[in-house]
Protein backbone atom coordinates (compact mmCIF):
# COMPACT_ATOMS: atom_id res chain seq x y z
CA UNK A 1 0.00 0.00 0.00
CA UNK A 2 1.56 3.28 -1.10
CA UNK A 3 0.30 5.14 1.94
CA UNK A 4 2.35 2.85 4.17
CA UNK A 5 5.54 2.82 2.09
CA UNK A 6 5.48 6.62 2.00
CA UNK A 7 5.17 6.91 5.79
CA UNK A 8 1.67 8.37 5.49
CA UNK A 9 -1.26 7.61 7.76
CA UNK A 10 -4.53 7.31 5.80
CA UNK A 11 -7.29 9.81 6.53
CA UNK A 12 -10.86 8.63 7.23
CA UNK A 13 -11.82 9.53 3.65
CA UNK A 14 -8.93 7.51 2.25
CA UNK A 15 -9.85 4.59 4.48
CA UNK A 16 -13.44 4.68 3.22
CA UNK A 17 -12.30 4.77 -0.42
CA UNK A 18 -9.96 1.81 0.11
CA UNK A 19 -12.68 -0.12 1.92
CA UNK A 20 -15.18 0.61 -0.85
CA UNK A 21 -12.71 -0.67 -3.42
CA UNK A 22 -12.20 -3.86 -1.39
CA UNK A 23 -15.96 -4.40 -1.17
CA UNK A 24 -16.33 -3.83 -4.93
CA UNK A 25 -13.57 -6.35 -5.64
CA UNK A 26 -15.14 -8.97 -3.37
CA UNK A 27 -18.92 -8.36 -3.39
CA UNK A 28 -19.71 -11.71 -1.78
CA UNK A 29 -17.82 -11.80 1.52
CA UNK A 30 -17.09 -8.06 1.91
CA UNK A 31 -19.56 -5.29 2.67
CA UNK A 32 -19.17 -1.66 3.63
CA UNK A 33 -22.00 -0.09 5.58
CA UNK A 34 -22.63 3.04 7.56
CA UNK A 35 -22.77 2.27 11.26
CA UNK A 36 -23.65 5.79 12.42
CA UNK A 37 -23.02 9.49 12.03
CA UNK A 38 -20.67 11.72 14.01
CA UNK A 39 -21.59 14.94 15.76
CA UNK A 40 -20.18 16.82 12.79
CA UNK A 41 -22.23 14.79 10.30
CA UNK A 42 -19.43 12.49 9.13
CA UNK A 43 -20.13 8.79 8.43
CA UNK A 44 -18.89 6.01 10.70
CA UNK A 45 -17.97 3.24 8.28
CA UNK A 46 -18.03 -0.46 9.15
CA UNK A 47 -16.14 -2.84 6.87
CA UNK A 48 -17.58 -6.36 7.18
CA UNK A 49 -15.77 -9.54 6.17
CA UNK A 50 -18.45 -12.17 6.52
CA UNK A 51 -17.79 -15.70 7.78
CA UNK A 52 -17.11 -18.54 5.41
CA UNK A 53 -19.18 -21.66 5.90
CA UNK A 54 -21.73 -22.23 8.62
CA UNK A 55 -21.53 -19.75 11.54
CA UNK A 56 -20.01 -21.50 14.55
CA UNK A 57 -18.95 -18.73 16.90
CA UNK A 58 -19.08 -15.09 17.76
CA UNK A 59 -17.05 -12.75 15.59
CA UNK A 60 -14.39 -10.10 16.06
CA UNK A 61 -14.95 -6.34 16.20
CA UNK A 62 -11.91 -4.18 15.47
CA UNK A 63 -12.16 -0.49 16.41
CA UNK A 64 -9.77 2.06 14.89
CA UNK A 65 -9.40 5.78 15.40
CA UNK A 66 -10.95 6.10 18.85
CA UNK A 67 -8.24 8.65 19.69
CA UNK A 68 -7.80 11.28 17.01
CA UNK A 69 -4.05 11.59 17.56
CA UNK A 70 -3.40 7.86 17.08
CA UNK A 71 -3.88 7.36 13.33
CA UNK A 72 -2.21 3.98 12.80
CA UNK A 73 -5.33 1.97 13.63
CA UNK A 74 -7.12 2.65 10.36
CA UNK A 75 -4.18 1.37 8.32
CA UNK A 76 -4.01 -1.73 10.53
CA UNK A 77 -7.75 -2.35 10.17
CA UNK A 78 -7.45 -2.36 6.37
CA UNK A 79 -4.40 -4.64 6.46
CA UNK A 80 -6.22 -7.05 8.76
CA UNK A 81 -9.34 -7.05 6.59
CA UNK A 82 -7.29 -8.03 3.55
CA UNK A 83 -5.49 -10.75 5.46
CA UNK A 84 -8.69 -12.19 6.91
CA UNK A 85 -10.26 -12.14 3.44
CA UNK A 86 -7.42 -14.09 1.87
CA UNK A 87 -6.91 -16.57 4.75
CA UNK A 88 -10.14 -18.57 4.91
CA UNK A 89 -9.18 -20.25 8.17
CA UNK A 90 -9.39 -16.90 9.98
CA UNK A 91 -13.02 -16.36 9.01
CA UNK A 92 -14.17 -19.97 9.04
CA UNK A 93 -17.54 -19.78 10.74
CA UNK A 94 -17.12 -16.27 12.12
CA UNK A 95 -17.10 -12.72 10.78
CA UNK A 96 -14.65 -9.88 11.24
CA UNK A 97 -15.96 -6.33 11.48
CA UNK A 98 -13.83 -3.19 11.24
CA UNK A 99 -14.98 0.22 12.46
CA UNK A 100 -12.56 2.23 10.34
CA UNK A 101 -12.60 5.44 12.38
CA UNK A 102 -14.57 5.84 15.60
CA UNK A 103 -13.97 9.61 15.78
CA UNK A 104 -13.82 11.12 12.27
CA UNK A 105 -14.47 14.62 13.60
CA UNK A 106 -11.44 14.43 15.86
CA UNK A 107 -9.37 12.94 13.04
CA UNK A 108 -10.26 15.95 10.88
CA UNK A 109 -8.64 18.20 13.48
CA UNK A 110 -5.48 16.13 13.99
CA UNK A 111 -3.68 16.80 10.72
CA UNK A 112 -0.32 15.05 10.71
CA UNK A 113 -0.47 12.36 7.99
CA UNK A 114 3.29 12.23 7.47
CA UNK A 115 5.11 13.26 10.68
CA UNK A 116 8.89 13.24 10.34
CA UNK A 117 9.63 14.35 13.89
CA UNK A 118 7.89 14.85 17.22
CA UNK A 119 7.67 18.54 16.43
CA UNK A 120 6.06 17.80 13.07
CA UNK A 121 3.60 15.51 14.85
CA UNK A 122 2.61 18.23 17.32
CA UNK A 123 2.30 21.07 14.78
CA UNK A 124 -1.35 20.25 14.09
CA UNK A 125 -2.03 18.06 17.11
CA UNK A 126 -5.51 17.38 18.48
CA UNK A 127 -6.87 15.03 21.12
CA UNK A 128 -10.37 15.75 22.41
CA UNK A 129 -11.19 15.89 26.11
CA UNK A 130 -12.30 12.67 27.76
CA UNK A 131 -16.08 13.29 27.57
CA UNK A 132 -15.78 13.71 23.80
CA UNK A 133 -13.82 10.49 23.23
CA UNK A 134 -16.07 7.65 21.99
CA UNK A 135 -14.64 4.93 24.22
CA UNK A 136 -14.23 7.00 27.41
CA UNK A 137 -17.46 9.03 27.30
CA UNK A 138 -19.59 6.44 29.20
CA UNK A 139 -17.23 6.69 32.17
CA UNK A 140 -17.60 10.47 32.35
CA UNK A 141 -21.11 11.34 31.13
CA UNK A 142 -24.64 10.25 32.05
CA UNK A 143 -26.34 7.98 29.48
CA UNK A 144 -28.59 10.74 28.13
CA UNK A 145 -25.57 12.87 27.15
CA UNK A 146 -23.44 10.30 25.35
CA UNK A 147 -22.13 11.42 21.94
CA UNK A 148 -23.45 9.66 18.82
CA UNK A 149 -20.08 8.03 18.17
CA UNK A 150 -20.33 6.23 21.51
CA UNK A 151 -23.93 5.21 20.86
CA UNK A 152 -22.97 3.84 17.46
CA UNK A 153 -20.11 1.81 18.96
CA UNK A 154 -22.18 0.32 21.76
CA UNK A 155 -24.97 -0.45 19.28
CA UNK A 156 -22.46 -2.38 17.18
CA UNK A 157 -21.37 -4.38 20.21
CA UNK A 158 -25.01 -5.10 21.02
CA UNK A 159 -25.65 -6.20 17.44
CA UNK A 160 -22.51 -8.28 16.87
CA UNK A 161 -21.95 -9.63 20.40
CA UNK A 162 -18.26 -10.14 19.59
CA UNK A 163 -16.22 -12.76 21.36
CA UNK A 164 -13.29 -10.39 20.89
CA UNK A 165 -13.26 -6.63 20.59
CA UNK A 166 -9.90 -5.10 19.67
CA UNK A 167 -9.24 -1.38 19.98
CA UNK A 168 -6.23 -0.17 18.00
CA UNK A 169 -4.26 2.57 19.71
CA UNK A 170 -0.87 4.20 19.45
CA UNK A 171 1.55 6.28 21.43
CA UNK A 172 3.82 9.05 20.22
CA UNK A 173 7.03 7.78 21.84
CA UNK A 174 7.76 4.68 23.89
CA UNK A 175 6.99 1.01 23.35
CA UNK A 176 4.21 -1.44 22.66
CA UNK A 177 1.85 -3.00 25.18
CA UNK A 178 -1.56 -4.68 25.41
CA UNK A 179 -4.36 -4.04 27.88
CA UNK A 180 -7.00 -6.74 28.41
CA UNK A 181 -10.36 -6.69 30.13
CA UNK A 182 -9.79 -10.39 30.88
CA UNK A 183 -6.57 -12.34 30.87
CA UNK A 184 -5.83 -14.32 27.71
CA UNK A 185 -3.24 -16.96 28.69
CA UNK A 186 -0.30 -17.39 26.36
CA UNK A 187 -0.50 -14.00 24.64
CA UNK A 188 2.76 -12.65 26.07
CA UNK A 189 4.97 -15.01 24.05
CA UNK A 190 3.78 -14.20 20.48
CA UNK A 191 3.46 -10.53 21.40
CA UNK A 192 7.07 -10.38 22.61
CA UNK A 193 8.30 -12.38 19.60
CA UNK A 194 6.70 -9.93 17.16
CA UNK A 195 8.08 -6.92 19.01
CA UNK A 196 11.60 -8.38 19.05
CA UNK A 197 11.56 -9.26 15.35
CA UNK A 198 10.40 -5.75 14.42
CA UNK A 199 12.72 -3.96 16.89
CA UNK A 200 9.86 -2.43 18.86
CA UNK A 201 10.47 -2.23 22.62
CA UNK A 202 7.93 -3.77 24.97
CA UNK A 203 6.67 -1.17 27.42
CA UNK A 204 6.89 -3.25 30.58
CA UNK A 205 5.83 -0.49 32.99
CA UNK A 206 3.20 1.36 30.95
CA UNK A 207 1.90 4.37 32.85
CA UNK A 208 -1.58 3.79 31.41
CA UNK A 209 -1.69 0.49 33.29
CA UNK A 210 0.04 1.52 36.52
CA UNK A 211 -0.84 -0.89 39.31
CA UNK A 212 -2.64 -3.39 37.10
CA UNK A 213 -1.82 -7.13 37.11
CA UNK A 214 0.71 -8.12 34.45
CA UNK A 215 0.74 -11.82 33.48
CA UNK A 216 3.67 -11.21 31.13
CA UNK A 217 5.92 -8.38 29.89
CA UNK A 218 3.81 -5.70 28.23
CA UNK A 219 0.51 -7.46 28.97
CA UNK A 220 -1.81 -5.82 31.51
CA UNK A 221 -5.19 -6.89 32.82
CA UNK A 222 -7.64 -4.14 33.76
CA UNK A 223 -9.38 -3.87 37.13
CA UNK A 224 -12.28 -6.21 37.74
CA UNK A 225 -15.35 -5.81 39.88
CA UNK A 226 -14.46 -4.93 43.46
CA UNK A 227 -11.04 -3.52 42.57
CA UNK A 228 -10.04 0.14 42.63
CA UNK A 229 -10.76 1.24 39.04
CA UNK A 230 -8.64 4.36 39.03
CA UNK A 231 -5.01 5.26 39.37
CA UNK A 232 -2.85 8.31 39.09
CA UNK A 233 -3.42 8.48 35.36
CA UNK A 234 -7.13 7.92 34.80
CA UNK A 235 -9.91 10.28 35.90
CA UNK A 236 -12.19 7.76 34.21
CA UNK A 237 -13.42 4.39 35.42
CA UNK A 238 -12.20 1.92 32.81
CA UNK A 239 -15.01 -0.47 33.73
CA UNK A 240 -17.58 2.02 32.43
CA UNK A 241 -15.83 2.43 29.07
CA UNK A 242 -17.00 0.77 25.86
CA UNK A 243 -14.20 -1.75 26.37
CA UNK A 244 -16.28 -3.46 29.05
CA UNK A 245 -19.51 -3.30 27.06
CA UNK A 246 -18.49 -6.55 25.35
CA UNK A 247 -18.62 -8.28 28.76
CA UNK A 248 -22.41 -8.19 28.53
CA UNK A 249 -22.05 -10.93 25.92
CA UNK A 250 -19.14 -12.81 27.50
CA UNK A 251 -16.71 -11.01 25.18
CA UNK A 252 -13.18 -9.82 25.90
CA UNK A 253 -11.56 -6.58 24.80
CA UNK A 254 -7.89 -6.08 23.94
CA UNK A 255 -6.31 -2.64 23.48
CA UNK A 256 -3.17 -2.86 21.35
CA UNK A 257 -0.72 0.04 21.60
CA UNK A 258 2.17 0.63 19.22
CA UNK A 259 4.65 3.54 19.15
CA UNK A 260 5.35 6.02 16.36
CA UNK A 261 8.83 6.54 17.80
CA UNK A 262 10.52 3.89 19.91
CA UNK A 263 12.61 4.24 23.05
CA UNK A 264 14.44 1.37 24.69
CA UNK A 265 14.20 3.18 28.05
CA UNK A 266 10.64 1.87 28.52
CA UNK A 267 11.87 -1.73 28.34
CA UNK A 268 14.48 -1.57 31.12
CA UNK A 269 13.59 -4.10 33.86
CA UNK A 270 16.27 -2.92 36.29
CA UNK A 271 14.99 -1.63 39.65
CA UNK A 272 14.96 2.15 39.89
CA UNK A 273 17.13 3.32 42.83
CA UNK A 274 14.66 5.93 44.12
CA UNK A 275 11.16 5.83 42.60
CA UNK A 276 9.60 8.25 45.08
CA UNK A 277 12.38 10.75 44.63
CA UNK A 278 12.06 10.48 40.85
CA UNK A 279 8.30 10.97 41.04
CA UNK A 280 8.73 14.10 43.15
CA UNK A 281 11.07 15.53 40.53
CA UNK A 282 8.71 14.60 37.69
CA UNK A 283 5.73 16.06 39.54
CA UNK A 284 7.59 19.32 40.10
CA UNK A 285 8.57 19.58 36.46
CA UNK A 286 5.04 18.75 35.27
CA UNK A 287 3.51 21.37 37.57
CA UNK A 288 6.00 24.00 36.40
CA UNK A 289 5.48 23.18 32.71
CA UNK A 290 1.71 23.23 33.11
CA UNK A 291 1.92 26.61 34.87
CA UNK A 292 3.77 28.03 31.85
CA UNK A 293 1.01 26.88 29.51
CA UNK A 294 -1.73 28.02 31.90
CA UNK A 295 -0.29 31.54 32.05
CA UNK A 296 -0.34 31.79 28.26
CA UNK A 297 -3.87 30.42 28.26
CA UNK A 298 -4.98 33.07 30.75
CA UNK A 299 -3.37 35.89 28.77
CA UNK A 300 -5.08 34.74 25.59
CA UNK A 301 -8.53 34.26 27.17
CA UNK A 302 -11.41 36.10 25.58
CA UNK A 303 -11.26 35.04 21.96
CA UNK A 304 -12.97 31.88 20.74
CA UNK A 305 -13.73 30.66 24.24
CA UNK A 306 -15.26 27.18 24.41
CA UNK A 307 -18.83 26.74 25.50
CA UNK A 308 -19.14 25.72 29.12
CA UNK A 309 -21.15 22.62 28.22
CA UNK A 310 -20.99 21.69 24.53
CA UNK A 311 -23.09 18.55 24.97
CA UNK A 312 -23.16 15.70 22.49
CA UNK A 313 -25.00 17.67 19.81
CA UNK A 314 -24.98 19.69 17.68
CA UNK A 315 -21.55 18.79 16.42
CA UNK A 316 -18.80 20.73 18.20
CA UNK A 317 -16.62 20.12 15.15
CA UNK A 318 -19.05 21.52 12.60
CA UNK A 319 -17.02 23.31 9.97
CA UNK A 320 -13.79 21.57 10.99
CA UNK A 321 -13.27 19.61 7.84
CA UNK A 322 -11.03 19.14 4.86
CA UNK A 323 -11.50 22.68 3.63
CA UNK A 324 -10.86 24.30 6.98
CA UNK A 325 -7.08 24.65 6.59
CA UNK A 326 -4.28 23.47 8.82
CA UNK A 327 -4.59 25.87 11.70
CA UNK A 328 -7.54 26.68 13.92
CA UNK A 329 -9.23 29.05 11.55
CA UNK A 330 -12.86 28.66 12.62
CA UNK A 331 -14.72 29.26 15.84
CA UNK A 332 -15.70 25.58 16.04
CA UNK A 333 -12.11 24.39 15.64
CA UNK A 334 -10.76 26.89 18.15
CA UNK A 335 -13.45 25.99 20.67
CA UNK A 336 -12.69 22.27 20.31
CA UNK A 337 -8.96 22.89 20.76
CA UNK A 338 -9.46 25.11 23.82
CA UNK A 339 -11.77 22.57 25.47
CA UNK A 340 -9.02 20.00 25.02
CA UNK A 341 -6.39 22.39 26.42
CA UNK A 342 -8.48 23.11 29.49
CA UNK A 343 -9.28 19.43 30.06
CA UNK A 344 -5.61 18.48 29.87
CA UNK A 345 -4.45 21.22 32.23
CA UNK A 346 -7.21 20.32 34.71
CA UNK A 347 -5.89 16.75 34.97
CA UNK A 348 -2.42 17.77 36.11
CA UNK A 349 -2.97 18.90 39.75
CA UNK A 350 -4.50 15.57 40.71
CA UNK A 351 -1.69 13.67 39.02
CA UNK A 352 1.06 15.62 40.79
CA UNK A 353 -0.68 15.03 44.15
CA UNK A 354 -0.78 11.28 43.47
CA UNK A 355 2.90 11.20 42.55
CA UNK A 356 3.98 13.00 45.71
CA UNK A 357 1.52 11.40 48.15
CA UNK A 358 1.78 8.50 50.55
CA UNK A 359 0.57 6.09 47.89
CA UNK A 360 3.54 6.69 45.60
CA UNK A 361 5.34 3.39 44.93
CA UNK A 362 8.43 2.64 47.00
CA UNK A 363 9.58 0.13 44.38
CA UNK A 364 9.46 0.44 40.59
CA UNK A 365 11.51 -0.51 37.56
CA UNK A 366 13.48 1.94 35.48
CA UNK A 367 11.01 1.20 32.67
CA UNK A 368 8.05 2.28 34.80
CA UNK A 369 9.68 5.57 35.80
CA UNK A 370 10.64 6.24 32.17
CA UNK A 371 7.06 5.62 31.10
CA UNK A 372 5.81 8.09 33.71
CA UNK A 373 8.45 10.59 32.58
CA UNK A 374 7.16 10.32 29.00
CA UNK A 375 3.56 10.64 30.18
CA UNK A 376 4.37 13.82 32.07
CA UNK A 377 6.18 15.36 29.13
CA UNK A 378 3.37 14.68 26.68
CA UNK A 379 0.65 16.16 28.91
CA UNK A 380 2.04 19.69 29.02
CA UNK A 381 3.35 19.42 25.46
CA UNK A 382 -0.07 18.49 24.09
CA UNK A 383 -1.77 21.35 25.91
CA UNK A 384 0.83 23.80 24.61
CA UNK A 385 0.64 22.47 21.04
CA UNK A 386 -3.14 22.74 20.87
CA UNK A 387 -3.12 26.22 22.40
CA UNK A 388 -0.46 27.26 19.89
CA UNK A 389 -2.75 26.31 17.00
CA UNK A 390 -5.38 28.74 18.27
CA UNK A 391 -2.91 31.55 18.91
CA UNK A 392 -1.27 31.15 15.50
CA UNK A 393 -4.63 31.41 13.77
CA UNK A 394 -5.40 34.54 15.79
CA UNK A 395 -2.03 36.12 15.08
CA UNK A 396 -1.74 36.48 18.85
CA UNK A 397 1.49 38.09 20.09
CA UNK A 398 2.06 35.19 22.50
CA UNK A 399 2.27 32.67 19.62
CA UNK A 400 6.01 33.04 18.83
CA UNK A 401 7.04 32.48 22.45
CA UNK A 402 4.78 29.46 22.79
CA UNK A 403 6.10 28.13 19.50
CA UNK A 404 9.65 28.24 20.88
CA UNK A 405 8.48 26.41 24.00
CA UNK A 406 6.78 23.64 22.01
CA UNK A 407 9.83 23.28 19.77
CA UNK A 408 12.17 23.01 22.74
CA UNK A 409 9.99 20.49 24.55
CA UNK A 410 9.76 18.28 21.45
CA UNK A 411 13.52 18.33 20.98
CA UNK A 412 14.15 17.57 24.66
CA UNK A 413 11.61 14.73 24.62
CA UNK A 414 13.20 13.08 21.58
CA UNK A 415 16.75 13.54 22.90
CA UNK A 416 16.02 12.30 26.43
CA UNK A 417 14.42 9.10 25.13
CA UNK A 418 16.78 8.57 22.18
CA UNK A 419 13.75 8.37 19.91
CA UNK A 420 13.94 6.33 16.71
CA UNK A 421 11.16 6.34 14.18
CA UNK A 422 9.12 3.20 13.57
CA UNK A 423 7.92 3.05 9.94
CA UNK A 424 4.14 2.98 9.55
CA UNK A 425 4.33 -0.41 7.82
CA UNK A 426 6.17 -1.81 10.86
CA UNK A 427 3.60 -0.37 13.26
CA UNK A 428 0.83 -1.95 11.18
CA UNK A 429 2.60 -5.31 11.00
CA UNK A 430 3.10 -5.51 14.76
CA UNK A 431 -0.47 -4.47 15.53
CA UNK A 432 -1.80 -6.98 13.00
CA UNK A 433 0.30 -9.82 14.40
CA UNK A 434 -0.81 -8.98 17.93
CA UNK A 435 -4.49 -8.91 16.98
CA UNK A 436 -4.22 -12.28 15.27
CA UNK A 437 -2.26 -13.77 18.18
CA UNK A 438 -4.91 -12.50 20.59
CA UNK A 439 -7.65 -14.10 18.51
CA UNK A 440 -5.77 -17.39 18.17
CA UNK A 441 -5.09 -17.58 21.91
CA UNK A 442 -8.74 -16.77 22.65
CA UNK A 443 -9.85 -19.63 20.43
CA UNK A 444 -7.25 -21.98 21.91
CA UNK A 445 -8.51 -21.22 25.42
CA UNK A 446 -12.12 -21.82 24.37
CA UNK A 447 -13.10 -18.22 25.13
CA UNK A 448 -14.42 -17.47 21.65
CA UNK A 449 -18.10 -18.32 22.09
CA UNK A 450 -17.84 -21.30 19.77
CA UNK A 451 -21.29 -22.51 20.77
CA UNK A 452 -22.61 -20.10 18.18
CA UNK A 453 -24.42 -16.77 18.06
CA UNK A 454 -27.11 -18.01 20.46
CA UNK A 455 -24.59 -18.55 23.26
CA UNK A 456 -26.15 -15.81 25.35
CA UNK A 457 -29.70 -15.01 26.15
CA UNK A 458 -29.71 -11.62 27.86
CA UNK A 459 -27.75 -8.39 27.35
CA UNK A 460 -26.39 -8.64 30.86
CA UNK A 461 -24.40 -11.71 29.86
CA UNK A 462 -26.49 -14.42 31.54
CA UNK A 463 -26.16 -17.76 29.76
CA UNK A 464 -29.19 -19.22 28.06
CA UNK A 465 -30.52 -22.45 29.47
Amino acid sequence: MTLLRDMCYPTPSELALAARALADEHPGPVRLRRAGTSRGGRPLWLLCVEPSGRPRGAGVLVVAGAHANEPVGGATALALARRVLHEPALRAGRGWYFLLCADPDGAALHRTPRPRSLLDYHRNFFRPPGPEQPEWAPSLLPPDRLPPETLALTALIDELRPALQVSLHGTDLGGSWVQLTRDIPGLAEPFAKSAAELRIPVETGASDAAGWPSPGPGIFVMPQAGADPNGAFHPEDTRLSTWYHAHRYAGTTAIVEVPMWASDLVDDPAPHPDPRGALRILAGRLAADAALVARVRERSAGAWEPAADPGPAPGPYAGAGAGAGAGAGSDAEAAALLRAVDWTLALIPRITVEWTGAGAPAEATAAAISSIDAFARRLSLRAAAMLLRVLRAQGHPAAPGLDRLVTGWCEEFAARFRARRIPVATQVEHQSRTVLATYERLVAEGLDGARGPDRLGEPDGTVSA
